[in-house]
């Protein structure tokens, strides 16, 4: 098979280390900065986007199924949800006052989501998870939170994992991890602690799928503990349903955290729920100056509206039960057993089963073969409804085989990390079980 000739990143090293002057790690978050990618072998910056597609700044092109760590669900510049930033720009972006659009999208929201009765917008997801915690606290008086999953950077959850760097272990000690699908370990939890747990806040759909029956025993025992349930919707959010993974498996949080996918692009974030706790936020202080900014809220009204319209989630669930049959198949004829496919069809995984240094080489052979031939994407597949189009999924294998045929090489041979062409991949951090 044919391979693409290695891409140039000459660009992309010079802005690199001009960035590391003025920015840590060059990048504003982990998952974009070059420990993620076989640094040398990969592009670092990008320069614009279209539907799928991205170029970085050395004019390389990419199938992307990253999509700027999910918030992308249409597709880059999907020119309804343009249309209608464009529209409120010329209205202005922020304002002395609320705007009739938090009520708009609230209302969209609340018809669409069982938990929903009342809604408060934020920013980001760690907005959202962390008033939820807060909401919890002040409704229950306790102090201790139980989490299964990742729910963003500030300290009432980031001081659980390993990168609890500059969080105070007063505020790590009041955490306690639990493990998807252990209903007997929570219950011992909980148990252990009656009067203790303010919330018990996990992302309800794990890696490789969800749990009804999990998710059904949590309701019972938080109810049964006075503890408030809280499903960080974030990742799940408007791909498995537009009602969230609380719809699809019919189990109802006290509490639920949406953002990423909510405005194609745009930020903005939700914590909704139950009016009873949802109204101690007439009293604690969740208040941000960008709360309201019009241009996200009318991005995200025209998001919502675009998806029902299209059937959003069941394209996606098309997408990804299509790649996962067809990279199946073209790791299998590769003979390629240490890397396989998994996960839910709106949001297929990749997986390496090898373990220790040969599990990253491994990892970073696959990330840098895939940029080679033109796929832009970590162990996560992130797909968008631009994406369901015959030539992009026909041209998404083709570069999978040719990827796949240059990993197998490698990893058939004595030593194959001799095949990267840059620094290997660095983990952040792994917080959901594979």
């Amino acid at each position: 098979m044919t391979r693409p000739a290695p891409k140039q990143f000459n660009r992309t090293q010079a802005l690199y280390e001009r960035a590391l002057r003025t920015i840590p790690l060059a990048s504003q978050t982990f998952s974009k900065s070059a420990m993620n990618f076989v640094r040398g072998a990969s592009p670092l910056f990008m320069s614009r986007a279209h539907d799928c597609r991205t170029w970085d700044v050395d004019g390389n092109e990419y199938i992307d199924y990253m999509l700027g760590l999910m918030p992308i669900i249409l597709g880059y510049c999907d020119p309804d949800v343009d249309a209608a930033i464009r529209a409120q720009l010329d209205r202005g972006i922020i304002f002395s006052l609320a705007t009739e659009l938090e009520v708009e999208l609230a209302e969209r929201l609340v018809r669409m989501i069982p938990c929903a009765e009342m809604v408060r917008f934020g920013k980001n997801g760690s907005d959202a998870t962390s008033a939820a915690v807060r909401l919890a606290r002040a409704h229950t008086g306790r102090d201790r939170v139980a989490v299964c999953g990742y729910h963003g950077w500030h300290d009432w959850y980031i001081g659980s994992t390993t990168r609890s760097l500059g969080v105070p272990a007063a505020v790590r000690a009041l955490t306690t991890t639990f493990t998807y699908g252990d209903v007997e370990g929570v219950e011992r939890l909980l148990g252990g602690d009656p009067n203790g747990f303010a919330a018990l806040v996990l992302e309800p759909v794990a890696p490789n799928g969800g749990d009804k029956h999990f998710l059904s025993a949590l309701r019972s025992l938080t109810e049964h503990y006075g503890v408030v349930l809280v499903f960080d919707e974030i990742v799940s959010g408007f791909r498995i349903d537009l009602g969230g993974a609380q719809k699809v498996y019919g189990v109802t949080p006290d509490l639920a955290c949406f953002g990423k996918a909510m405005g194609n692009g745009m930020p903005i974030a939700a914590v909704l729920g139950r009016a009873e706790i949802m109204r101690h936020m007439e009293d604690i202080f969740f208040s941000g100056t960008f709360g309201g900014e019009a241009l996200s809220l009318a991005a995200s009204i025209a998001t919502i509206d675009k998806l029902t319209a299209l059937n959003g989630p069941k394209r996606i669930e098309s997408v990804g039960t299509f790649l996962l049959r067809e990279i199946a198949a073209v790791l299998q004829q590769a003979g390629l057993p240490e890397i396989s496919i998994g996960g839910m069809p709106w949001h297929p995984i990749v997986k390496v089963t090898a373990e220790g240094a040969r599990a990253m080489t491994i990892t970073s052979l696959l990330r840098q073969e895939l940029i080679a031939s033109g796929i832009l994407g970590g162990g996560g597949i992130n797909i968008c409804i631009a994406h369901d189009e015959p030539a992009i999924l026909e041209t998404t294998i083709a570069r999978w085989k040719q990827a796949a045929s240059a990993v197998c090489e490698a990893v058939r041979s004595p030593d194959p990390a001799k095949y990267l062409r840059g620094d290997p991949i660095r983990p952040v951090f792994q917080v959901r079980a594979q």
